[in-house]
């Protein structure tokens, strides 16, 4: 049998598609976040089917249960809002499925981040969408250091709570740039923020947050430097910058350097003549 991924309205209830209103009312059960929730969204399409919870604490042992069940019987996989198995669960599920042969069908369908970033007014030819950053501060950090240099729009969820932290430290690791923030995205009071990074603080004094958002935020502009070519002052500077590359210690990398040297002396030939 067959898993189908069905993607649901983030907003407005008229986004959902006519195949996934129909892929839901056939198949044999659901596959949900929330049972609670998508309950509503069920009832509101006159659908009557048995739900099966699967959240992420226990992912994993449910999802050994239903790919039980996906071997005669087929099942749909929905989440709160939006598409299944990105910044939700799903993908531990479609794994499994995966590995054992189970038809895995994806419909195409309603996701935050995609109008956020073509809206944006930020390249969207060229984008990494990395979900949640790290909440600890200097994981947040680490993490934005090593997208600094990259050339590509950078695209984010975010909640309320950790927004204003999230554009401080983007500010303080990535410099100015233009960036988006879109709320409400397919809801009523949806919105599209455009700014820069500097101006993040006057930006939520004036902007009521609610509900996760989407953050977009424009590639380094910049290549980064080349790195300049290492200078040694002696024999020892060599032995050190070569052991640290290649994780040898320096008599082990002597040893190795005089054997070459033995093998083959300064001025002999290796052809004759």
């Amino acid at each position: 049998m067959a898993l189908y991924i069905v993607p649901t309205p983030i907003g407005n209830l008229g986004d959902i598609t006519r195949r996934a209103i129909d892929v839901l009312s056939r198949v044999d059960f659901i596959i949900a976040e929330d049972s609670r929730y998508s309950q509503k969204l069920l009832n509101h399409l006159q659908i009557k089917k048995k739900i099966i919870s699967h959240y992420r604490p226990k992912e994993e042992t449910q999802a050994e249960k239903i790919v039980a069940m996906l071997a005669s019987r087929d099942g749909a996989l929905i989440t709160d809002s939006g598409t299944p198995a990105i910044s939700d669960p799903g993908f531990i599920l479609i794994r499994k499925a995966v590995a054992l042969g189970i038809p895995v069908i994806p419909l195409p369908g309603p996701t935050a981040f995609v109008p956020a970033l073509v809206a944006s007014g930020i390249d969207p030819q060229r984008f990494l969408f990395l979900g949640f950053p790290p909440r600890r501060r200097n994981n947040l950090q680490h993490f934005l250091e090593d997208l600094a240099p990259l050339p590509y729009t950078l695209v984010f969820y975010e909640s309320p709570r950790r927004l204003g932290e999230f554009l401080k430290t983007a500010a303080a690791v990535l410099g100015d740039r233009n960036f988006a923030l879109a709320k409400e995205v397919s809801k009523k009071h949806e919105k599209i923020i455009r700014s820069s990074l500097e101006q993040w603080p006057a930006l939520l004094e004036q902007e009521i947050i609610l509900g996760e958002m989407a953050v977009v935020i424009a590639g380094c502009s910049e290549a980064p430097p080349p790195e300049p070519a290492p200078q040694f002052d002696d024999i020892d500077d060599l032995y050190d910058f070569f052991s640290r590359r290649f994780g040898l210690g320096k008599n082990a990398l002597k040893k190795i350097l005089m054997k070459k040297k033995t093998k083959n002396p300064a001025g002999r030939r290796n052809h004759d003549g």
